[in-house]
């Protein structure tokens, strides 16, 4: 089998492909790593609002309490918010249930440490050792078993610490919530109206089968529908999860995560907050945001894709601000991860301080056109991407195409059963000829 840790955990169709026997086994191998560290660790655990979560989440349960841990129900919560109440709360580690931005029939396991940030991938390997060979790590005690409990007020301790993170009141902001139907659902309104903003929520009502169905952040129609039919400020649409952001403008517009990343970065660099002068981001970040740091005097420091990454670079290099096209945006003053809430509270802020509209604000970078193509593959011609002599010529055709004009970044999906192909530049028509003549060969070989 492949490696059983993506870029954003585990991830699968649940009780096809992420079963309760996985579960199950997840959770043993995490309570095997840290019994041997922990006479009696505790660990906090949430998820999404998908039909599969009670499944799974006691599944998980089960597995860590069979190994002698003990276990902290958060319910329904995003993302960050686990990460958040494992430091807050002074646990061993901390579990979400959740596949972000997929469609309702996946799910997917993510790991926190103690320290509230995600793994690192030689401690998610020692998990997948133990899952795959249980009989050398793993052994049963009737002395050595966890209990359960609920924590009811976990959403309104992740609320306080969001709400203490900007000092504006935003009374006179008319705003609108896409929570995706999912982990925001139960957190995004008191939020922002207890801090004065007048706010619409949007696909708020989750059925566990509608979770990113035509809406949140990978589907932002319906949020600028309900932004221009209300004449509001802004509209935010978090994932499923709720650890991204994307925005949209008064005019109808949509605010990626780069252009998130460049206004809030100069407003930082102009308040003398942006440590160290440097932003991170990744190698799918628009080359329009090179041109803006260049344009600013902010050093630019691009990773692998994934948010974990990002995390990564900027641990290293002691910096506060990074993040991802897609919505990806961490505070590192606030949060060990990328949140949603946090992003759109970020960004309400510097609106409330500068007095400008969102339009303009965006204004200080110039996006590049780019062609995004997704090639569905299989399982065993995701693993062939790297060794495939005739894909690899066709992306060695592509750069040379491109030259110095633009370029190309083709990369399998770490969540999904797909290979993207990305090229950037500023001639339209070639990006997307190139793109399209390179997704051709992965399609016919893969």
């Amino acid at each position: 089998m492949g490696r059983l840790f993506g870029t954003d955990g585990v991830r699968g169709i649940a009780n096809e492909e992420l079963t309760c026997e996985l579960a199950l086994s997840i959770g043993r191998a995490i309570s095997c790593i840290l019994t041997d560290k922990e006479q009696s660790p505790k660990v906090i655990i949430g998820h999404d609002t998908r039909a599969s979560a009670d499944m799974l989440v006691n599944s998980l349960i089960a597995g860590l309490c069979s190994m002698g841990a003990s276990v902290i129900n958060a319910g329904t919560v995003s993302t960050p918010c686990v990460a958040f109440l494992v430091k807050e709360l002074n646990l061993n580690a901390g579990i979400m249930v959740s596949a972000s931005h997929n469609t309702w029939e996946y799910n997917g396991i993510k790991v926190f440490g103690s320290d509230g940030y995600k793994l690192p991938d030689a401690l998610e390997d020692r998990i997948e050792s133990i899952v795959l060979e249980p009989e050398k790590y793993v052994s049963f005690s009737s002395k050595k078993v966890g209990t359960c409990e609920q924590l009811e007020n976990a959403v309104n301790m992740y609320s306080e610490h969001l709400k203490g993170s900007v000092s504006e009141n935003l009374s006179g902001l008319r705003i609108a919530l896409d929570c995706s139907n999912g982990s925001a659902c139960v957190s995004a309104k008191n939020i922002f109206s207890s801090l004065g903003a007048s706010v619409d929520v949007i696909a708020a009502e989750p059925s566990g089968f509608n979770i990113n169905e035509k809406c949140g952040s990978t589907h932002i129609e319906l949020l600028r529908e309900a932004v221009l039919n209300d004449s509001l400020d802004v509209g935010f649409a978090f994932d499923g999860d709720a650890d991204r952001c994307l925005c949209i403008d008064e005019n109808g517009e949509l605010v990626d995560g780069d252009q998130i990343l460049a206004m809030c970065a100069l407003d930082m660099k102009k308040r003398g907050k942006l440590k160290n002068n440097t932003v991170v981001g990744t190698v799918m970040t628009n080359f329009g945001f090179n041109k803006f740091c260049k344009k600013n005097g902010i050093t630019f420091l691009p990773t692998k894709v994934g948010d974990r990454y990002v995390l990564e670079e900027m641990l290293i290099g002691d910096f506060i601000i990074g993040g991802e096209q897609s919505g990806h945006i961490i505070f590192s003053d606030y949060a060990t991860t990328g949140d949603g809430q946090l992003t759109a509270l970020q960004v309400l802020s510097l609106m409330k301080r500068s007095g400008k509209k969102l339009s303009e604000l965006k204004s200080v970078m110039k996006r590049y056109p780019q062609e995004l193509i997704n090639i569905s593959v299989s399982a065993e011609g995701k693993l062939r991407f790297y060794n495939d002599t005739a894909v690899q010529s066709a992306i060695r055709e592509a750069e040379n195409e491109l030259s110095e004009d633009g370029r190309i970044v083709v990369r399998p999906s770490g969540t999904e059963p797909l290979i993207r192909v990305m090229t950037e530049g500023g001639d339209k028509e070639l990006i997307t000829n190139v793109a399209r003549r390179v997704a051709d060969v992965i399609a016919q070989r893969l």
